[in-house]
């Protein structure tokens, strides 16, 4: 097998102690949301439920060019280059027309170390995967659903050629020239063993890093009773032991900007806070401003009781590293955030 398994890892590799680099003046990672909408219904995800239970999102659906080159511009304002850039969010960001103007955009810019989308591979023809791969994109992570049509639709309700879908990451990867392909699939898609061998074996010589993640209880609105199947989860999303943390590390490392330009400090379905809106604020001012600055002092002071959506989230548990806790560095750091 040619790639490297990363499973027990940071897919992003050596991660720094968090503590020890605090107040940042440039975020590490920006999620750039650029559309809420979704191809698949995956059970264990915010997309299996209807839209009526869910709070809100976004009041746009899609980004619009002109505020996404806004806040593009507006990271050049900071000291450094972000460590990443990621199209993600709540949605499959290849459904966004403008997608690969969106990554060239922000390479000719150079505000990022590395611009990454996460993707479930459906829409990855090879002429989308020539205008990314042309974009300059430096990463491309796919999650997969299974090693069958049959699992996709069971696990995502969608429709799909999976041997064709396989041909597209292959295209992907031997024309990729610089950049990255991560390929990983969700334990819950896998049926024993037998299917696990049989993913390494068929995407292990057409990618670069290989994983298999572990689901988890992290959107409050998802069932995941037939999700798990009553086993009890003790990893990590990367498959690590589980850091006992009470202080969300999100709000000090990265923010992610939504469809309507509203920011948010943390990657949880179910927001804390709005803290900015980037139609009529600069990312600098935003990242620098008394609301995220207060938001954190209040996460250094109280933790998870720091609002009713904090106390009740499971994605930090699920998603921590250790090198991310800052519970022993709570009261120094507070000082720090006057």
């Amino acid at each position: 097998m040619k790639a490297i398994n990363v499973n027990g890892q940071a897919p992003g590799g050596t991660r720094t102690r968090l503590a020890e680099v605090l107040p940042l003046d440039t975020p590490y990672v920006v999620q750039i949301f650029p559309i809420y909408a979704c191809n698949f219904r995956c059970s264990y995800c915010v997309f299996s439920t209807e839209m009526e239970q869910r709070s809100f999102i976004s009041d746009k659906v899609v980004m619009e060019m002109a505020l996404y080159e806004k806040c593009i511009d507006g990271f050049l304002q900071f000291p450094k280059k972000l460590k990443t850039l990621r199209f993600v969010g709540m949605g499959e960001p290849l459904l966004h027309k403008g997608i690969a103007d969106m990554v060239a955009f922000a390479t000719q810019r150079g505000v990022a170390e590395r611009t990454e989308i996460l993707t479930n591979a459906s829409l990855l023809t090879p002429v989308m995967s020539d205008a990314l791969i042309s974009a300059g994109l430096t990463r491309l992570s796919i999650s997969l659903q299974g090693m069958s049509a049959l699992k996709y639709k069971e696990v995502c309700g969608a429709d799909i050629d999976f041997d064709e879908l396989v041909h597209n990451i292959q295209y992907f990867y031997e024309h990729k020239g610089h950049g990255q392909l991560y390929v990983k699939v969700i334990d819950c898609a896998l049926d024993g063993e037998d299917e696990e061998a049989a993913f390494y074996a068929r995407f292990g010589n057409i990618c670069d890093l290989i994983s298999v993640e572990h689901a988890g209880p992290i959107f409050p609105f998802v069932d995941y009773k037939d999700v798990l199947k009553g086993t009890e989860r003790s990893l990590t999303q990367f498959g690590r032991e589980p850091v006992e943390s009470k202080i969300c590390p999100q709000p000090f490392f990265t923010f992610q900007i939504n469809p309507d330009g509203k920011v948010v400090p943390c990657y949880s379905i179910v927001y804390p806070e709005i803290l900015g809106d980037c139609n009529t604020e600069s990312v600098l001012d935003i990242w620098n401003g008394e609301a995220f600055q207060a938001f954190r002092r209040s996460m250094l002071l109280k933790g998870k009781d720091c609002c009713t959506v904090c106390r009740e989230c499971e994605i930090n548990a699920h998603r921590c590293f250790e090198e991310d806790s800052l519970d022993a560095d709570a009261q120094r750091l507070l000082r720090l955030f006057d």
